[in-house]
């Protein structure tokens, strides 16, 4: 049985419903988690992507900044949405989904970007970031009777050929080392699976985001692995694959991220 997840950070789901709508025709994953929706609650598009086969749609949402949002062709319960840093930003939510005699609880985060200084005492935003990203190592892959799947714009690319330039980007925000250790500490002491990295090497170049500021991004290549699918170890051998849609970075009005899908055979 092919069970299969995608997560994207949209950059504003009212702006870019249509390719949404465009993606979701192609590729048709079970369920859908989408970061920085940028609405409140009430002025998601329920209703067309309801209609198109997301009957069970639940989200965490915000006038005009961050959001997320889970998008489901199966029932989904014991939705949570945690309030990291306690600041009130919509940046989780969770629920759980069943597949056969499986119980698993999906993690969608959008993790603060943190600023352009790699240095608290003079960019909050990048504090911000650090404490986050500290809070998350509490949160455990693996639970009683309940298996899980993280997924989301977690902001920071951990491995050296998760960046164009390890050298280059070692003092960039995303790439620093406190930033990077803290996420493989977030895995580590969580016990989760990178499950991008168990289908594609991790000497393999393996990019999610490419910037707005790039005249030419897809001739420049110079990305980053900002989106990321992690599991309980309990999930790993029924991983078939993993798909990053590249090509949705030229679509029209795209976002600066791509779709990152995870297909299960149980």
């Amino acid at each position: 049985m092919s069970f299969s997840v995608t997560t994207w950070n949209i950059n504003s789901v009212r702006l870019r419903l249509p390719i949404v709508e465009q993606f979701i025709v192609r590729e048709k994953p079970d369920i859908l988690c989408l970061q920085e929706i940028k609405c409140r609650a009430e002025e998601f598009p329920l209703e067309p992507l309801q209609k198109m086969g997301y009957e069970h749609i639940i989200l965490h949402g915000q006038k005009g900044y961050h959001g997320v949002a889970i998008l489901s062709k199966v029932p989904l319960t014991e939705d949570h949405r945690q309030d990291y840093c306690g600041v009130g930003d919509a940046r989780h939510i969770s629920a759980i989904f069943e597949r056969g005699s499986r119980r698993i609880r999906i993690h969608n985060f959008y993790v603060p970007a943190g600023g352009d200084e790699p240095d608290r005492s003079v960019n909050p935003k990048f504090g911000h970031k650090l404490d986050f990203v500290e809070e998350m190592k509490a949160l455990k892959a693996s639970t009683p009777g309940v298996s899980s799947i993280l997924v989301g714009d977690l902001n920071i690319a951990p491995l050296e050929h998760d960046v164009w330039s390890h050298k280059q980007m070692l003092k960039i925000v995303s790439h620093t080392p406190v930033e990077t250790e803290g996420l493989t500490d977030v895995m580590e002491k969580g016990g989760w699976l990178d499950l991008m990295r168990q289908h594609v090497p991790a000497s393999e170049k393996l990019y999610t985001w490419w910037s707005y500021r790039a005249k030419d991004w897809e001739a420049a290549d110079r990305g980053r692995r900002l989106d990321h699918i992690w599991s309980s170890p309990d999930l790993g051998p029924f991983l078939e694959k993993i798909e990053v849609l590249k090509e949705a970075r030229g679509w029209n009005r795209p976002s600066d991220h791509v779709p990152v899908t995870a297909t299960f055979r149980f």
